[in-house]
């Protein structure tokens, strides 16, 4: 049975584990990114911490069953090239070949020289991985979105990844869904992450807040001056009753609603996932969000469309990314 490693490259954190083709994980790891050490340096990290994970594992799945190593990385990807552009979350990243880098650090190590490995954007890979592995497998045709600190999106047709023609296809979370809105996000207004992401979350809950007031057990949640309110925070009000916490929650979906009507009309998937750490609170906004989607779209496109929680966890990007390396041709 082939076996691969998966990475998942975040701005916090560098997650790995070794993935077999009937996915099957082991070794899960989570470390802190060392991200002052610049590009070349975090690199190193990667290949140190896949070389241990290597020569652990390959006693145990054999060598000449190793299909290589993927990694999922945050911003624009050229995969053809394993070169990002833009990445939100590490500076001094822009134009850096990081799949060559990790050719030449393992090559130092002398830990599996000229193994195949994969790269692209880590939205794109936590999508895949739900194809292979995930909720996605019931579907030919889907799209991820991911929902944390920032929002971020993949798009899977007939069973791959849509890359668009410059690598930035599914970036869901720059699409502008209130042209005339406040919030600014990378300099655009209205966008769906300005909205929805953590901090706009935050934001809308603290407006709410602030016009309908605080009852004591929300003051005990969020803080008097409500300083301590969060996604999680309002997930517990929520989940708790609090009224108007639920309320921010249908908007969340009210948002992510419209931003998939967009979605079901330009290219006719009609079938979403939603993961990211704030689908922990997915109950919560699944079912306006669908509500909404519905609403925004001709009657004759509502036909199939779903919207679901994704089913891999925080695990989603180092499964997809072990399964760059198993279909990859």
């Amino acid at each position: 049975m082939a076996w691969a490693i998966g990475i998942d490259l975040g701005g916090t954190a560098i997650k790995i584990a070794v993935v077999d083709t009937a996915g099957n994980m082991v070794g899960f790891e989570r470390h802190p990114t060392m991200l002052d050490l610049g590009p070349k340096g975090t690199v190193a990290q990667i290949a140190s911490l896949a070389g241990t994970i290597y020569s652990r594992c390959e006693p145990d799945f054999g060598r000449s069953s190793f299909a290589g190593i993927g990694l999922g990385v945050p911003g624009a990807v050229d995969a053809s090239k394993g070169v990002l552009s833009y990445p939100p979350n590490l500076p001094g990243w822009n134009c850096f070949g990081i799949r060559d880098a990790l050719y030449r650090e393992l090559g130092m190590l002398g830990v599996c020289p000229g193994t195949y490995i994969a790269v692209d954007n880590d939205a794109n890979v936590a999508a895949f991985g739900e194809a292979v592995f995930g909720a996605g497998r019931a579907f030919d045709d889907f799209m991820m979105v991911t929902l944390g600190t920032g929002v971020g999106g993949g798009i899977v047709l007939q069973r791959n990844i849509y890359r668009g023609s410059h690598g930035t296809a599914g970036e869901i979370g720059y699409l502008t869904v209130d042209y005339r809105g406040e919030t600014v996000h990378a300099g655009v207004r209205g966008t769906v992450e300005s909205l929805i992401g953590k901090e706009g979350i935050s934001r809308l809950g603290r407006a709410r807040y602030r016009k309908e007031g605080l009852t004591p057990e929300t003051t005990g949640l969020f803080g008097p001056d409500l300083g301590l309110l969060s996604p999680r925070t309002l997930e517990v009000a929520a989940k708790a009753g609090d009224p108007v916490a639920r309320e921010v929650w249908h908007e969340v979906g009210g948002v992510l609603g419209v931003a998939f009507a967009g979605v079901v009309a330009l290219m006719d998937v009609r079938k979403f996932l939603v993961g990211g750490g704030v689908s922990l609170a997915a109950d919560l906004f699944i079912g306006s969000a669908l509500e909404q989607l519905k609403k925004s779209t001709l009657v004759s496109m509502h036909d199939g469309i779903e919207v679901i929680p994704a089913s891999l966890g925080n695990h989603a990007g180092v499964y997809g990314a072990a399964a760059l390396c198993f279909e990859r041709g």
